[in-house]
């Protein structure tokens, strides 16, 4: 084995009766998370969303290369920019690059081409997963276990802004490139996901269909 430096790890002792409740009341938090396509443009402090990416970038990853980039916009012509394109690729999936049964199953939660909330909302932050670069972000370091490592982080940067009382939506529009191209960011990185992150408009509501959550039972085995 490699000699490699240690530091002393430990966690506050708590009974097993607190770590219960614990887990249970953030559950319960958790479990009002949903995801909103109606924002309004409230504003909404940026000290809030640096410590939700903080926390994000705590997420374990491959070697601990940390293969993940926040681009985080703000300014109109770069929200209109990625809405242009990002509606772009939506018309052609809606119009028939979509399978039938894809588009069925979209049905119930009501999604269409046209994504006003790409422009609406005051923060849009763009995930994007860095295949090469390591820790020092060199460019040409191997990464490890990168879409594991970034999937874990958002939802780790998801908990924290809900946590904080902010609605959000995962955004994926196919193919992602132009993402790249409008937050500048080197050919070794891969766009994720659009991150849409503000308050809900006060009309503002979500599909039924969302509401409907695989038991425990279900998702869940104990061998």
């Amino acid at each position: 084995m490699r000699d490699h430096e240690t530091l002393p790890y430990a966690l506050p002792e708590i009974s097993d009766a607190d770590s219960i409740a614990r887990a249970r009341a953030l559950s319960e938090r958790l479990k009002t998370r949903r995801t909103c396509r109606y924002f309004t443009d409230q504003p909404v402090p940026r000290e809030v969303i640096e410590a939700a990416i903080e926390a994000a970038g705590t997420a374990p990853s491959g070697a601990n290369h940390q293969p993940w980039h926040f681009a985080v916009i703000t300014k109109p012509e770069t929200k209109r920019a990625i809405r242009e394109a990002a509606e772009a690729e939506e018309h052609a999936f809606y119009a028939g690059k979509a399978s039938d049964e894809w588009l069925a199953a979209l049905g119930p939660l009501g999604t269409d081409p046209d994504k006003p909330f790409l422009e609406t909302a005051p923060w849009l932050i763009v995930v994007f997963a860095q295949r090469k670069g390591g820790i020092d972000e060199d460019g040409t370091t191997q990464n490890y276990y990168v879409n594991e490592s970034v999937g874990i982080a958002c939802g780790m940067l998801i908990a924290t802004l809900h946590e904080a009382g902010l609605a959000t939506l995962t955004h994926t529009p196919s193919p992602m490139g132009f993402l790249r191209d409008i937050c500048q960011r080197p050919e070794q990185e891969k766009p994720v996901m659009v991150l849409v992150v503000g308050h809900p408009a006060k009309d503002a509501t979500v599909p039924a269909h969302a509401l409907k959550k695989k038991p425990l039972t279900q998702i869940a085995s104990w061998l």
